[in-house]
Formats: C-alpha cells, sequence, structure tokens
C-alpha cells in the first residue's frame, strides 16, 4: 500500500505560502531601492551639471578681478624715549646717599647704571 504525506498534493501549504511572499517582496523591494537609487543618482547629477552651468556663467559675467594694490609702506619706527637729565639723577642719587638711605656699593651701582 502506497501512503501518502499529510498534506495536500499539488499545493503548497502554509508555510510555503509564506516563504514564496516573503520572496517575493524581498525581491521587489530591492527592485525598488535599486531603481530609487538609479534614479536619485541621475538627479544628482543632473543638478551637478546645472550648478556647474551656472557658475561658468557668473564667472563669465563678472569682470575680472582688479590687480593688487602695492603694499604699504612700513611704519615708521618708534621714536626714541626721551632722553633725561643725566645730572639730575645723578644729584637726586647723590641726595639719597646724603641722606643715608644708599650705602656706597648701592651708590656706585646706580650711577654706574645711569652713566652706561
Amino acid at each position: 500500500m502506497l501512503r501518502r504525506g499529510m498534506g495536500r498534493v499539488g499545493r503548497p501549504g502554509l508555510i510555503g505560502t509564506m516563504a514564496r511572499t516573503a520572496v517575493v517582496a524581498g525581491t521587489a523591494t530591492a527592485v525598488a531601492g535599486g531603481v530609487s537609487r538609479h534614479q536619485q543618482a541621475k538627479a544628482q547629477q543632473k543638478a551637478d551639471a546645472q550648478s556647474y552651468d551656472q557658475q561658468q556663467q557668473m564667472d563669465q559675467q563678472q569682470p575680472p578681478a582688479p590687480p593688487p594694490q602695492p603694499a604699504a609702506p612700513p611704519p615708521q619706527p618708534a621714536a626714541p624715549p626721551p632722553q633725561v637729565d643725566v645730572i639730575s639723577q645723578l644729584k637726586d642719587l647723590a641726595a639719597l646717599k646724603d641722606q643715608g638711605i644708599l650705602t656706597d656699593e648701592e651708590f656706585a651701582q646706580q650711577k654706574a647704571r645711569i652713566l652706561a
């Protein structure tokens, strides 16, 4: 005796139908995604070409840039510091020494600094 399987013969079961539906849906999604990407790429290329053409037209319409201006002359050097009256400084230093504020060594160091 021949035994047949539990399922129907000639028609897929529930799982077979679900698998077929998943394959069809996946294929449709992949094809639609590919078409969409292709259309987006073409639109981007067209937009880039239009942008390039517009930039070329703008460059042709604009007058050439003026030549660069010569550099400004360098600033004048700063004026030297005003001359300090050496004699009055020495008199002030001598007064500090006479008052006892400066020692002989300090007086000699400050005098050498002023005269240098």
